[in-house]
């Protein structure tokens, strides 16, 4: 396909190059070299497929002279200067449907175990402890649990709560997205009655340190906090505080305000925040590496979604 060169910056399942190849299409790929570097030779690509290894800001997409579209093979596009790349008319591209289900299998999962104190049972058991009533549990049967962010993810996770007999309320900015599997409601409604928050919200300046303590304040109830989202959403040592007065009843965390971008290690040794290291500490509290919506299964579904968006830019059936 003349002029339709594809550059790969990450590494993603091999159905998307062989796929794209197959339409066509010019694949190349660079895993390692510096933003700078790449920026030296974008000019002559049609396309980019990225995950999270750099923000393609205003100065990339101005090096990019022939760039058609940007696929990001994930969920959000908050590491892109969207409003600038639509300004030069290009096409971007994510995949929010390629891992939904996963996302929602991973916040149910988390709710269970926090629930039931599973890991916290394991590390017992493990050191030659067999604690019963320490470990007594709650049952999620007759909790409302409240969704804040009711698109793709928080739809997938209201499905997978069907069967276990809980009132599902969703917030969102936008009207009418509640369906079948949960009612929309006021801000003010959803902070009334919820027993479990979940969080699936993109990162915007909305949503950003949108967990503080006067948020926590303004719930009725003490709550358990599930967080797939984005890991600034919350200010950490604001739900540290809400742990230790007994507001937020637990935590499960699969995203971090720390995180960084590309995701590598988070601290350098003897470089953690205070508040991080009651997290790490607490029992409460349950911590994983940015892994909701990380299955085999979601890592095809994932490149097979970028995929048919590419094809669909170019009107290739």
């Amino acid at each position: 396909m003349e002029g339709k060169k594809i550059l790969h910056i990450d590494s993603n399942h091999p159905l998307l190059w062989e796929q794209l190849e197959a339409a066509g299409f010019e694949n190349h790929e660079d895993y390692t070299s510096s933003k700078e570097d790449i920026e030296a030779i974008i000019s002559s690509y049609a396309g980019i497929v990225i995950r999270s290894r750099f923000k393609i800001d205003k100065q990339f997409i101005d090096k990019a002279t022939q760039l058609q579209f940007i696929a990001r093979v994930g969920a959000g596009l908050e590491s892109i200067d969207c409003a600038y790349a639509e300004q030069k008319d290009i096409a971007l591209i994510a995949a929010p449907e390629g891992n939904r289900n996963a996302v929602g299998e991973q916040a149910l999962g988390m709710i269970l175990s926090l629930f039931n104190n599973l890991n916290r049972a394991d590390r017992q058991i493990r050191d030659g402890q067999w604690l019963r009533e320490a470990n007594r549990g709650h049952e999620l049967e007759g909790k409302t649990v409240g969704i804040i962010g009711y698109g793709n993810m928080g739809k997938a996770f209201a499905k997978k709560l069907k069967g276990f007999d809980t009132s599902v309320i969703c917030y969102d900015i936008l009207p009418d997205k509640g369906d079948e599997n949960a009612t929309q409601v006021s801000l003010e409604e959803l902070q009334a009655r919820t027993d479990v928050l979940s969080l699936h919200t993109p990162f915007t300046p909305l949503t950003d340190k949108m967990v503080n303590s006067a948020f926590i304040d303004s719930f009725a109830k003490p709550f358990w906090l599930i967080n797939t989202a984005r890991g600034k959403s919350v200010v950490t040592s604001d739900l540290v505080e809400a742990l230790k007065n007994k507001k937020i009843i637990g935590a499960a965390l699969d995203v971090l305000e720390y995180e960084k971008l590309s995701f590598e290690s988070l601290f350098s040794e003897g470089n953690i925040p205070q508040a991080f290291q009651y997290l790490l500490e607490a029992d409460n509290v349950l911590l994983s590496p940015h892994i909701a919506g990380w299955t085999f299964e979601s890592h095809r579904k994932l490149a097979q979604t970028i995929v048919d968006k590419i094809l669909a830019v170019y009107n290739i059936k």
